[in-house]
C-alpha cells in the first residue's frame, strides 16, 4: 500500500497561490510535515484504507495552478477547497460515479470548511444520468423538529439563529446515502476514509477558514465544543495551523461502517441529541428517525437556447433564474443582456424576482402553484419586462414587494462530471458561519441554525415588511432557500454545471456566471472571475464588488458601468465579498473517443468533449481533474 505523497488530497493544504511570503511558506511547509506524519501513522495497519497514491491510467489533463482551472477528457471536480476536489477526482479515478465523488467531496468540505457545511446540516443535489438523460433533485434540506411551532421564538428572537434551539433536523447524511443507493459504484465506507483521516489526523487551516475563525472568535470561545476544536488551549487557530476533530472522525467512522442508521437511529444520533438537548435544543431521536429525503424530477427551465435543471421549491433558485432569464429572452435578442444596459436590466429583473419569490415555501405545506407557474412562464416574464425602463430605477414599492426578504447565509458548492458524463451539482450548508454557534462535544458535529431561514409572525426585519406566511414554521417543514445548484443542457447534451455559496447572493452570482459563459461567450475562468453586482431589493442599493481576494487578485466593477448605473438613479455601494461560484463546462463541438467504457452509464450517443473546471478564486478553491 502506498503512503500519502506530496500530491495526495489528504495533505493539509498544498496547491494554493504562490503569492506568499517566505515566512508563511515555511509555516505551511512545517504544517505539511506534521500532517504527513499523522497521515502515515494513520494509514499503517489499516488494510482497508484507500491508497491515494494510485497512479491514474487516464491522465490527460491540463492544470493551471495559479488560475484555479483544469481541463480533462475523463472527469473533473470543482470544489471550494483544492483538497476536496482532489479527493473527489480520486474517487472518479477509481471508477466511481459522479455521486461517489460527491459523497467524498461533501464529507471533505464539511471537515475543512466547517463554518459553511457539514453532516450537521443539509443540502440540495442535482444528479444527471448520461445513460437515461434524466435529472433528479435530491432535497436533503433540514426540517423543523416535531416540537417546533411558528411562535416558538416570540419571546426570544435571538434563539432563532444562535444556540441549539435554532437547529433543524439534519439531512445531509440521509441525502448522500439516498443518492449513493441509486448511483454509487464504490463501497460506501470507502468514500468516508479521506474525510475520516482529515478529521482524526488533522488538516492545515487554509486562509479562508482562518478568516472565519477570526471573525467568529467570540462565538467560538463562548462554546465549549467549538473552542475545543478551533481554539485548543484557548488560542484561536490561524492559517497554517493543524486542526483536529477527533470526535467527528469517530462519528464518520460509525456512519461509514453502519450506514446512515448510526446517525438517524444509533449511537451517533443518540449522542448528538443528548448534546443538543443539554444546550437547549428541542430535537429528539424521533425527529432523526422520521427524517426523509425528498427525491423528485429536477425542475426544467427552457430558455435562451438551453435547458436548465435545478431544484424545485423550497429552493427559490431555479424559479428565480427562470424568471430573470425569461425576462431577457422576452427582449428577442441575447444582446439585451449585454453591456452596461444589460447590467441595469439585470438589476431591475432581480428586484422584481426577489419581490415575487417571497410567496414561495415548502410545497408540501403551502399551495404555491400559481407563483411557480408565473416564475416559469415566458408570458409572465414579458409583463415584468414591460415594467423595466432603460433610463431609470425605482423605489422598492414599485416592485410590489409584500414580504420581508429571506436572508440566508453562507454555504459550500461543488460541481462534478465523470467519465460517462454523469453530473452532480450540490450546495450544502449549516447556514451562518459555524451554524448555530454550537459544536456537539461528543460527536464533533457543528449544529446548523437553519430555523432562521423560516419566517415568524412576530419578527422585526430590517426592511420593515411583514413576514412571509408561506414560510412560517411547521413541524417537518423545510424552510425557503436561495441555494441554486443547476445543470445546463444543450440539445440533450451536458453543457455545464454551476452553483454557488453565499446565501441571498447565490442567485445573482449563478445568473451572472451563466450569462457570462453561455450567452456572452466568455472563457470559463473569466466567466467566474468577472466582477459581479448584487441587489437585495431592500436596501435599495446595488452592491458592486471591490476587493482583493485571497490569491491577491483585485476584483472591481469598471468605472464605466458604475457611472452608467448611477446615471439611472441606482445607489451604489462597494462590497468586499459576495457569493462564491464553481463552474464546469463541456465543449460540444465534436465528440471525443474515450477509449474506454466505464460502466452501465456509458452511452454511445453521449458527447464526450473536453471538460473545463473552475473554482472561484474568491475562496481557497482549486479544481481537480482525472
Amino acid at each position: 500500500m502506498g503512503q500519502p505523497g506530496m500530491e495526495d488530497p489528504l495533505l493539509g493544504y498544498g496547491d494554493h497561490s504562490k503569492k506568499r511570503s517566505f515566512g508563511r511558506a515555511l509555516c505551511f511547509f512545517l504544517a505539511f510535515i506534521a500532517t504527513i506524519t499523522c497521515l502515515v501513522l494513520g494509514f499503517v495497519g489499516n488494510s482497508t484504507s484507500l491508497s491515494l497514491t494510485a497512479e491514474s491510467k487516464y491522465n490527460e489533463k491540463t492544470e493551471i495552478e495559479d488560475a484555479g482551472i483544469v481541463e480533462s477528457k475523463q472527469g473533473v471536480v470543482a470544489a471550494d477547497d483544492g483538497r476536496c476536489s482532489k479527493i473527489g477526482a480520486f474517487m472518479l479515478r477509481k471508477g466511481g460515479h459522479a455521486v461517489d465523488a460527491a459523497v467524498a467531496t461533501a464529507l471533505c468540505v464539511g471537515i475543512v470548511n466547517p463554518m459553511a457545511s457539514g453532516i450537521g446540516g443539509g443540502a440540495f443535489m442535482i444528479v444527471r444520468s448520461s445513460s437515461t438523460s434524466k435529472s433528479e433533485a435530491f432535497d436533503m434540506r433540514e426540517t423543523a423538529p416535531l416540537a417546533a411551532s411558528q411562535n416558538m421564538y416570540e419571546n426570544n428572537p435571538r434563539a432563532k439563529y444562535l444556540g441549539a434551539l435554532a437547529m433543524g433536523v439534519p439531512g445531509e447524511i440521509a441525502g448522500l446515502h439516498e443518492a449513493w443507493l441509486k448511483h454509487g459504484r464504490l463501497a460506501w465506507r470507502s468514500l468516508f476514509q479521506p474525510a475520516i483521516r482529515l478529521a482524526k489526523y488533522g488538516f492545515v487551516v487554509a486562509p479562508y477558514l482562518a478568516k472565519a475563525i477570526a471573525n467568529g472568535a467570540q462565538l467560538i470561545l463562548n462554546d465549549p465544543g467549538l473552542r475545543q476544536v478551533f481554539a485548543p488551549n484557548g488560542k484561536l487557530l490561524q492559517a497554517g495551523d493543524i486542526c483536529y476533530n477527533l470526535e467527528l472522525g469517530n462519528s464518520l467512522e460509525a456512519v461509514a461502517e453502519q450506514g446512515p442508521q448510526a446517525f438517524y437511529n444509533g449511537a451517533v444520533g443518540e449522542k448528538l441529541i443528548k448534546d443538543v438537548r443539554k444546550a437547549g435544543g428541542i430535537l429528539t431521536m424521533e425527529d432523526l428517525r422520521n427524517y426523509r429525503v425528498d427525491v423528485t424530477d429536477a425542475m426544467a427551465v427552457n430558455t435562451m437556447g438551453y435547458t436548465i435543471f435545478g431544484m424545485p421549491p423550497p429552493s427559490s433558485g431555479t424559479l428565480g433564474l427562470s424568471l430573470v432569464l425569461n425576462i431577457f429572452n422576452s427582449y428577442g435578442s441575447s444582446d439585451a443582456a449585454r453591456g452596461s444596459l444589460g447590467l441595469h436590466r439585470m438589476v431591475e429583473a432581480l428586484k422584481h424576482m426577489f419581490a415575487i419569490r417571497m410567496n414561495l415555501g415548502d410545497p408540501h405545506f403551502v399551495n404555491i402553484n400559481n407563483y411557480t407557474s408565473d416564475m416559469l412562464s415566458p408570458s409572465f416574464a414579458d409583463t415584468i419586462r414591460q415594467k423595466i425602463l432603460d433610463n431609470t430605477t425605482f423605489s422598492p414599492d414599485y416592485y410590489l414587494n409584500r414580504y420581508s426578504q429571506l436572508r440566508d447565509h453562507g454555504t459550500s458548492h461543488f460541481c462534478i462530471v465523470d467519465a460517462d458524463r454523469n453530473a452532480v451539482s450540490m450546495t450544502t450548508t449549516v447556514n451562518y458561519g459555524f451554524g448555530a454557534g454550537v459544536l456537539s462535544p461528543s460527536t464533533g458535529i457543528v449544529l446548523n441554525n437553519e430555523m432562521d431561514d423560516f419566517s415568524t409572525p412576530t419578527e422585526l426585519s430590517p426592511d420593515r415588511l411583514p413576514p412571509a406566511p408561506a414560510n412560517f414554521i411547521k413541524p417537518n417543514k423545510r424552510p425557503l432557500s436561495s441555494m441554486t445548484p443547476i445543470i445546463v443542457v444543450k440539445d440533450n447534451q451536458l453543457a455545464g454545471v454551476i452553483g454557488g455559496s453565499g446565501g441571498i447572493y447565490i442567485i445573482p452570482a449563478v445568473l451572472q456566471v451563466f450569462l457570462n459563459h453561455f450567452i456572452f461567450g466568455m472563457e470559463p475562468l473569466a466567466a467566474v472571475q468577472s466582477p459581479r453586482v448584487y441587489h437585495r431589493l431592500i436596501p435599495n442599493v446595488v452592491f458592486y464588488e471591490n476587493w482583493t481576494v485571497i490569491d491577491g487578485d483585485h476584483i472591481e466593477l469598471s468605472e464605466e458601468r458604475k457611472l452608467f448605473l448611477a446615471e439611472r438613479g441606482h445607489r451604489l455601494e462597494a462590497k468586499a465579498g459576495g457569493a462564491i461560484s464553481q463552474l464546469v463546462v463541456q465543449t460540444l463541438e465534436k465528440p471525443i473517443d474515450m477509449g474506454r467504457k466505464n460502466g452501465k452509464d456509458f452511452n454511445a450517443e453521449t458527447f464526450h468533449g473536453t471538460l473545463t473546471a473552475v473554482s472561484d478564486p474568491r475562496k481557497d478553491g482549486r479544481p481537480a481533474a482525472v
